[in-house]
């Protein structure tokens, strides 16, 4: 109980750092020029503060390296907490100098990868937070060696930090999704993750009360931006905190993580895919992501958040009740998840509107006329060959 009463003055005090720094690193952004003006890529009408991030990151560290060490004993053997978290922060700083930058002089995408990967390389050389075993169902578990656990790990870290940073484009949308996966993670960690460490919870934990600290003034109308220096700074705590979940999981387990972050990832995926069809470049920008495609369907800005907060849930559902589930429940869970969100994305025009496979698929099942029609289309090729 006082271990419990502790942790939750931390959070609180984490969460009051957030609510006091926000508005100064709201005053530090515009002197430093880290604002978002105007343009065909970006939703707001004037000039906005960003590396709002920045606040979530100091507060986050603060109570990573002097408030919680004060009263978190040594939980695993030989490690404090502080020797524990210390690398992380270390970590997450590359990521929070990276972004800055970027805030405020906008650096190439290769730039920002070379940081990213800066970041990754402190992460596999001085934590356990490593994408090293997994459990199959046929070969049980399977060790990898370090070639092939090393860069599973970059690209997870890589993958995952992006995918969060490319979502970030509604007032709100990144930090409540990452509130929302974060929680969930953490659950899921706690009661379903046997080698999921009470480090790691607290870190989730804190992270959360940090973001939550930040929230009021991001959420829409947004007062300041997370920015790169934020979108990255989540995307990267939130790889590296599901890759610790990683450990020992099962085949099934290890798509939970997956599943959480669903939105980004899959937004990220179909927007890679939707460019090839296009003969662009994966990372030519384009105003075809989710958040952009509910606007254009009428959405309200704030309607549009909500609708995806509401997307995030149903797939930490899902990751709930996978856990729970057999290993053949969890496979067609897992299945239909996947057509659901194939029918959704046509549905809202991803991929452009005549790219829409599975709806023509159903619409033969469910239309006598348009069946008949696409019967008789494929008669006459028929007779011309």
């Amino acid at each position: 109980m006082k271990f419990t009463l502790y942790f939750l003055i931390s959070l609180f005090i984490t969460f009051v750092i957030s609510l006091i720094l926000t508005p100064i690193v709201k005053l530090l952004a515009v002197k430093i020029g880290a604002v978002d003006n105007p343009n065909a890529r970006r939703i707001n009408k004037i000039p906005m503060p960003t590396a709002g991030g920045l606040a979530i990151f100091v507060s986050f560290a603060i109570s990573s390296l002097v408030i919680l060490p004060r009263f978190v004993g040594v939980i695993i053997p030989n490690v404090t907490f502080f020797q524990y978290i210390f690398p992380y922060i270390i970590a997450a700083g590359v990521i929070i100098v990276t972004g800055l930058i970027d805030d405020i002089k906008e650096i190439s995408p290769k730039q920002k990868t070379f940081g990213i990967i800066l970041a990754s390389l402190v992460i596999w050389f001085f934590t356990k937070a490593r994408f090293d075993m997994m459990t199959f169902p046929i070969f049980g578990l399977v060790h990898f060696k370090w070639w092939l656990s090393f860069p599973l790990t970059i690209i997870w870290i890589s993958a995952l930090t992006n995918a969060v940073n490319l979502m970030d484009g509604l007032d709100g949308l990144v930090s409540g999704v990452s509130i929302i996966s974060l929680t969930t993670i953490g659950v899921i960690g706690y009661f379903f993750l046997g080698e999921f460490n009470v480090y790691v919870s607290i870190a989730i934990f804190t992270l959360i009360a940090a973001i939550a600290g930040f929230f009021p003034y991001n959420f829409n109308p947004a007062k300041i931006y997370l920015g790169d220096t934020g979108a990255l700074f989540l995307g990267f705590m939130i790889s590296v905190i599901s890759l610790q979940g990683l450990k020992n999981a099962t085949f099934i387990a290890i798509l939970t993580p997956m599943l959480i972050f669903g939105v980004p990832i899959t937004d990220t995926v179909f927007a890679m895919i939707r460019r090839k069809l296009n003969n662009q470049s994966i990372t030519s920008p384009d105003k075809m992501h989710l958040h952009h495609r509910l606007l254009s369907l009428g959405f309200s800005h704030k309607g549009a958040v909500l609708m995806i907060y509401a997307i995030t849930m149903i797939f930490s559902f899902i990751a709930l009740v996978i856990n729970v589930s057999s290993q053949l429940g969890a496979v067609m869970l897992l299945i239909f998840s996947v057509i659901g969100v194939e029918i959704f994305s046509e549905m809202v025009g991803i991929f452009g509107e005549k790219r829409t496979p599975m709806l023509k698929l159903l619409k033969l099942f469910g239309n006598t006329r348009y069946r008949q029609f696409v019967i008789s289309q494929y008669k006459e090729r028929r007779k011309k060959k």
